[in-house]
């Protein structure tokens, strides 16, 4: 397995050059997020991936987890190593100092979490889902359910999970099965399956939150009749203490492509004292509130994943001696070139780079993002943040995904033969990220939203805030020579973005299937233009420091993969636009009868 070394100074110019966190703190209230404290935090979290994590990453995924009369043994090491997260502080970063938080922003979390995610994936879901869980109770739990749930999620020495999925419906969740029965103390009782539960049964923390979706009997049927309860594996006294153990078991394990170290998790309620969130058939209004955490925290998956993979590959490359370089020998000491000196390892390798460091801008602005959306005190600006959270997520999450999987892909392609060999590791991280395309909603599904409810379902109103941001630094930069390699095709390509979308929903009104036929490809442009937006950004904090004088090869290194990016990444967008102009009807010309094999 590679060693991961946490690209701080990266994630330093995301946060403090780029996307200028420390006005951003500052404005929106954490005092106390000062760049000696943020750079403190940074150092720590990063020694801790390195140091605790990262080393049990390649054991736990050989060692997998373990099953046993319902109880899950995670692989060795995993216990300790979160015993040293909770004893660290580590879960209670961001969240709210009234239940024993730290109240640091939500975005200096999610840096962290990239790093974690990076060192050792499995490790980092444990912890991620319970910030979803936490946060769906502070939003819309009672007063009684936050002093019974949120100081020891806070902690971390509870953790949480997100119980949706059934085995009959995935994404379909109006076809749940699992009831909720009223009992006469006012709690209810759970009976059902849940499937693909992460982190549902382990052996890491006191006690199992499980935010779980079900009916009550009476409710209407489908997404309309969806109630949200908060189901804990230890039954809990009204002051937070564990009481009996609740009705539920961990029926099984799944057996998993990837991700072994993290227990997936077959949760069976037979009857099981749950509480009731919000309120009646509300449940799925505030089940989005762990949903929407849950995929920026995906998304920063796919940052990590490309960016574990390109440093394993990167530092293969430098050593792996072999061949000739076309233009001539670079090393004529030794028998071989090495293979970083060939183009078309240049091409995957740049590409690995410009998915991890374009998406990491892209996060750290989603992230910024949340942060307004709990701190923000101007009601507009509130609203604004919010309105473009909603547009970018599942961009976030589905492009970031499918690009950071990619990456994988690139960086065994680089091993050759060694990579697809487990002692190298690379093959581990191509299927540990093959997880993060499917849950939290599949990029047809994310698609689906993106186009389908937010942009057509608001006329494509909630694309005008963001298309005019990118405008305005455009029309701010049109001036500069070096920034027109990056301003004129963002203009091109966000007219063509809007062009697009007035096309899809024209075509839209004779046929509905057009939305379908058109989604994913039109959520795939619609990353590439958003990552390009980025990366000319990112490009102007580099020049002005070059022309400034700085000698930095940081910033040098930074422009010219900018170029890479719009020279070989931006115009993939082209055949993705191509597609949806096509329409869908030689995607529907089959009938049934005719998928046969």
């Amino acid at each position: 397995m590679p060693d991961y070394k946490t690209p701080l100074r990266d994630i330093k110019f995301v946060m403090q050059e780029l996307l200028n966190c420390e006005e951003h703190y500052q404005r929106l209230g954490y005092q106390d997020a000062t760049p000696d404290m943020l750079d403190a935090i940074l150092a720590e979290a990063a020694k801790f991936s390195e140091q605790v994590i990262a080393p049990i990453n390649k054991s736990g995924d050989q060692e997998g987890c373990t099953w046993k009369d319902g109880e899950v043994t995670t692989p060795s090491g995993f216990k300790g190593a979160y015993q040293q997260y909770v004893d660290a502080g580590w879960p209670t970063l961001s969240h709210n100092v009234e239940f024993g938080g730290q109240g640091l922003p939500h975005s200096l979390n999610t840096h962290i979490g990239e790093m974690l995610s990076a060192a050792n994936n499995s490790f980092s879901i444990y912890a991620g889902l319970s910030h979803g869980a936490s946060a769906t109770i502070e939003a819309h739990g009672t007063a009684v359910q936050k002093t019974m749930f949120m100081p020891k999620l806070v902690e971390g020495t509870w953790t949480g999970t997100m119980c949706l999925t059934e085995p009959h419906c995935g994404t379909d969740l109006g076809l749940l099965r699992t009831k909720a029965e009223l009992n006469e103390n006012g709690s209810y009782a759970i009976t059902g399956t849940k499937i693909f539960i992460s982190g549902g049964e382990h052996d890491l923390s006191e006690n199992i939150i499980h935010i779980v979706i079900a009916r009550i009997p009476g409710s209407p049927e489908g997404t309309r009749g969806i109630s949200l309860f908060a189901v804990p594996k230890f039954n809990v006294t009204e002051s937070g203490e564990i009481a009996d153990r609740n009705s539920l078991i961990c029926g099984s394990i799944e057996h998993k492509m990837g991700i072994h170290a993290n227990s997936t998790c077959v949760m069976n309620f037979d009857g099981a004292k749950g509480y009731l969130i919000g309120k009646v058939n509300k449940g799925l209004n505030c089940m989005f509130t762990f949903m929407n955490a849950a995929r920026l925290a995906v998304s920063n998956e796919g940052v990590a994943s490309a960016d574990a993979s390109f440093q394993g590959a990167l530092t293969y490359a430098k050593d792996r001696l072999q061949m000739r370089a076309i233009s001539g020998v670079k090393n004529p000491d030794g028998p071989a070139d090495a293979i970083i000196v060939h183009p078309d390892v240049r091409r995957m390798l740049l590409t690995q780079k410009s998915i991890a460091e374009g998406g990491r801008a892209l996060v750290g602005y989603l992230a910024q993002l949340v942060d307004s959306s709990y701190a923000e005190t101007d009601p507009e600006l509130k609203v604004q943040a919010e309105n473009k959270l909603a547009l970018l997520t599942p961009i976030g999450k589905a492009f970031l995904t499918e690009l950071g999987f990619e990456a994988t892909s690139h960086g065994v392609q680089i091993f050759g033969g060694h990579g697809f060999i487990q002692e190298w590791g690379m093959e581990q991280l191509m299927r540990d990220a093959r997880i993060s395309m499917l849950y939290e909603g599949t990029t047809g599904i994310q698609a689906l939203d993106l186009l389908a409810r937010k942009i057509l379902g608001s006329q494509g109103e909630i694309m005008k805030p963001f298309i005019s941001e990118m405008v305005t630094f455009c029309q701010q930069n049109s001036s500069l020579e070096a920034m027109k390699p990056f301003i004129t095709p963002i203009m091109e390509y966000s007219e063509e973005w809007q062009l697009l979308t007035q096309s899809v929903g024209k075509k839209a009104i004779k046929n509905p299937d057009e939305i379908g036929a058109a989604s994913v490809d039109y959520l795939m442009y619609s990353g590439y233009i958003v990552l390009a937006y980025f990366w000319a950004k990112m490009a102007k904090v580099a020049l002005t420091n070059i022309a400034a004088g700085s000698d930095d090869s940081f910033y040098q290194a930074k422009l010219k993969t900018a170029h890479f990016y719009f020279d070989r990444m931006l115009p993939r967008a082209k055949g993705h636009a191509a597609c949806i102009n096509t329409g869908g009807k030689s995607m529907m010309a089959l009938n049934e009868e005719e998928f046969v094999f």
